[in-house]
Parts: C-alpha cells; structure tokens; sequence
C-alpha cells in the first residue's frame, strides 16, 4: 500500500537546458493514470544504458493524455495550426547510472500527421490517430479518447479533478517531476532535456476507463489506476539531445 499522508516531498529544482533551445510547448488539461508495473517486465522495454526507475519496490506505467498548445520550434512563436493538438501517451520511468531520471515512451498518440512523421524521424514513437479531448459542463470530468486507423487500438478515459486537493506526496512527485526523455535511434540512446516550472497536481477519481493503449505497447495492467492526477499545465522547453555514452 502507499501511504499518502499528509507527507510532501519538495518539487526538484528544474535543471538548465543545454542550448541552444530546440522547442517550446504548453502542456495544458494533463490527466495522469498510473499503475505499478513489476520492475523486471519495466526492464524489456528500457533503452541501452538506462534501467527502470522503481518507487516504493516498483516501477509504474503510465497513461497520459494532455491538449499541446503554442507549439514552436527554438524560443519563437508558436507554429499555427500544427502547434495545437491532443496528445495520448504510454510511458515508463527511466534512471541512467549517475541517477539522471527520465521517460521512455511506448507510444504516442497524436491528431497531427505532420508532427507524428517528424517526431518518428527522430526516433519518438508517436502514431497518428484520431485523438480527441472533452469536458463535461455535468460532472466537471474531463477526458481523452484514441481510435487507431484500421482499426487499431482505442482508448477512452475521464476523471474529475478535485482542484481542493494538492497532490504533493513522494510518488505524485516522482511520476511527474521527470525532466527528459530517453529514446533510441539506431544503436545509438539519446537523452533530451526538457525544463518546466513544478507541476500544480490535484487528485482526481476515474469516471470511465477503457484502454488498450497500454496492452497494445505489450503492457497487461489490471484494476483501476493506483495514481490519478490532473493538472491545469506548464509550459516547457526542450534543449540539445546527448548521446549515452557506454
């Protein structure tokens, strides 16, 4: 069991980014569902050079749907129209040896074509699909629906944020204070760095749930969520990908 009481872990101090700037986003309606995931299935799925990132003996997979909004390339203006779009992710943690935390992304579902093709060039695994947001005037939830062309996977969850609540616990922190992603292109483990103000995280109660994102990426989780977030956003920056060295 994890305790969520009343203990508040510090948000980590965001780090610098390697110039030059390479792009900058607004994440915006960010609804996190979690569920722990044993370490050594994490493990298969982990890019050369960098092992699961595990809290309280697990590590945790994630599904996370957010709106993209105002995105630019560099520290300019925003890209009309293929800057804002609706973004479902699949996701794992990842810690390189010196304790460099990160994400690995299973998929990426997104409702751009162009930025799906970009993105796949450099070895970011997003897949074009129609990839919707709502919100409720009813209950106050909102959600995140998927449908896969040819008829691929599909995905469709909601929850209602309860914005009395901060989510500021160990784990809220740790699932969401991620600062890079680890991803792979050809032998080669690359690590881009991103930057973003701490998070404001509430919690939230699943209102419906039915996903095959994460059993589509070769991930069987079962029962609800054992983390659910909301957030209203942060803006962030990504800076100069390295390379892992062996």
């Amino acid at each position: 069991m994890i305790s969520h009481a009343n203990e508040l872990d510090p948000w980590p101090d965001a780090p610098q980014l390697p110039g030059p700037i390479i792009m900058d986003q607004r994440w915006t309606d960010a609804l996190f569902l979690h569920w722990r995931l044993p370490e050594a299935e994490a493990a298969h799925f982990m890019p050369p050079g960098v092992v699961p990132d595990v809290f309280d003996g697990s590590s945790w997979v994630g599904l996370i749907g957010f709106r993209m909004r105002k995105a630019g390339l560099g520290s300019g203006p925003a890209i009309p129209f293929f800057g804002d779009f609706n973004e479902i992710n699949v996701r794992l943690y990842s810690r390189e040896p010196d304790g460099t935390r990160g994400v690995v992304f299973l998929s990426l579902d997104a409702n751009r074509l162009a930025v799906v093709l970009a993105a796949r060039a450099a070895g970011i695994p997003y897949v074009w699909s129609r990839a919707g947001f709502r919100r409720s005037a009813i209950d106050d939830s909102i959600g995140f629906t998927v449908r896969r062309f040819r008829d691929g996977a599909r995905s469709d969850f909601g929850a209602v944020p309860d914005l009395d609540t901060v989510a500021a616990d160990p784990l809220s922190v740790h699932l969401t204070a991620r600062f890079g992603l680890h991803t792979t292109i050809g032998r080669r483990t690359l690590y881009v760095p991103n930057t973003h103000a701490a998070w404001p995280l509430h919690r939230a109660e699943v209102t419906r749930l039915n996903d095959e994102l994460i059993s589509a990426a070769g991930i069987n989780v079962s029962g609800p969520p054992d983390s659910v977030l909301f957030s209203p956003g942060v803006r962030t920056q990504f800076g100069r990908p390295r390379v892992l060295l062996p």
